[in-house]
């Protein structure tokens, strides 16, 4: 493509690079390709000259390369549960058409950025929680035209790149323990609901057992839900403690217990054959985003989350401070953190 000022007598069939306004004339938007009516309008105003872009030959607009681009990102747009947006001064966006996890090939991505630099896109993180209409991506192509070489190459780049993973989970057990003769809060249950009706996941009745392993365990052999939770009345604190126990005194086992993310490091995940069973932390008796979303939303999306996934949250490990909290993370008098 070349750029650059030009006589406006040999500016016909250019992009016009910066918008302009000719005196006692209308305004004459960039990216407009000049014809004989904006061109006259020019001439007669006294401008000799305008900065414009002209493809060579070969080179694909900026509209039509995002386009294209987009095409080849989303070829299957009702699989990948994506949606593309018209274009616009070289700009496409992809929306999420329905509530899930946002999958991201980072290497694709990157492969796509790492080409002509004219040629980029910009993704929410993975793994992002996202509803429906949410912004997944949006690509830019920075100048008016591409070279046709370097857009196919970012094209052979982007396939399965992105991809919207729709929850498959579709209904939850909440089991949430009772110490003494206080009937807990629903503020957990709330708080959980909400999570959950985002996903398009039902929750079943409320479910109060007694803070013992027996009780638990008994209550996690009960439930017929796809995924069930558990939300004790005191903070698990080690791995053999009375939930995680109950899990595998009902013949379940103990995949993780502990993440390095913080609100949220007292979860463990596990499984009673197929069925997934998460030991909520405690934060999750509120609304704020903690390391359980990320765990539960993976979860009831159908992406099987190993304790080497757990384990690499910890980079972006949130270390959001939640007024709950009994003792706030600040430093604390001599010790230098």
């Amino acid at each position: 493509m070349k750029f650059g000022p030009v006589s406006v007598s040999k500016a016909r069939g250019a992009i016009l690079a910066h918008s302009i306004k000719p005196e006692g004339g209308r305004r004459i938007a960039k990216g407009t390709v000049l014809g004989d009516g904006e061109l006259a309008a020019l001439m007669s105003a006294g401008v000799a000259t305008v900065v414009v872009a002209r493809p060579d030959p070969g080179d694909v607009t900026e509209d039509a390369a995002a386009l294209e681009l987009a095409r080849a990102i989303v070829p299957e747009p009702h699989v990948q549960g994506l949606r593309i947006s018209g274009a616009g001064t070289g700009r496409v966006n992809l929306y999420a058409t329905g509530p899930g996890v946002v999958r991201v090939a980072t290497d694709k991505v990157a492969a796509i950025n790492g080409g002509d630099p004219m040629i980029t896109i910009a993704t929410v993180p993975p793994f992002h929680r996202v509803d429906a209409g949410g912004m997944v991506a949006t690509i830019k192509i920075i100048s008016y035209a591409v070279g046709g070489a370097a857009l196919r190459d970012a094209c052979a780049s982007a396939v399965g790149a992105l991809a919207v993973a729709a929850p498959v989970l579709k209904t939850a057990t909440l089991i949430e323990t009772v110490i003494g003769s206080d009937t807990p809060s629903d503020k957990g249950r709330a708080s959980m609901a909400g999570r959950l009706d985002r996903l398009g996941v039902s929750l079943a009745p409320r479910l109060l057992v007694p803070h013992d392993t027996a009780a638990i365990a008994a209550a996690i052999e009960a439930a017929t839900s796809d995924l069930v939770l558990i939300l004790t009345g005191s903070a698990t604190s080690d791995a053999h403690d009375v939930a995680p126990e109950a899990l595998r005194q009902a013949g379940g086992a103990v995949a993780r217990f502990g993440m390095p993310v913080d609100p949220g490091n007292l979860l463990f995940l596990g499984n009673r054959g197929a069925t997934p069973v998460i030991g909520l932390p405690g934060c999750a008796r509120s609304p704020a985003l903690n390391g359980a979303d990320w765990v539960l939303e993976r979860v009831v999306c159908g992406i099987p989350v190993s304790a080497g996934d757990i384990a690499a949250m910890g980079v972006g490990g949130l270390l959001k401070e939640i007024p709950t909290r009994p003792m706030p993370r600040r430093a604390i008098e001599g010790d230098g953190n």
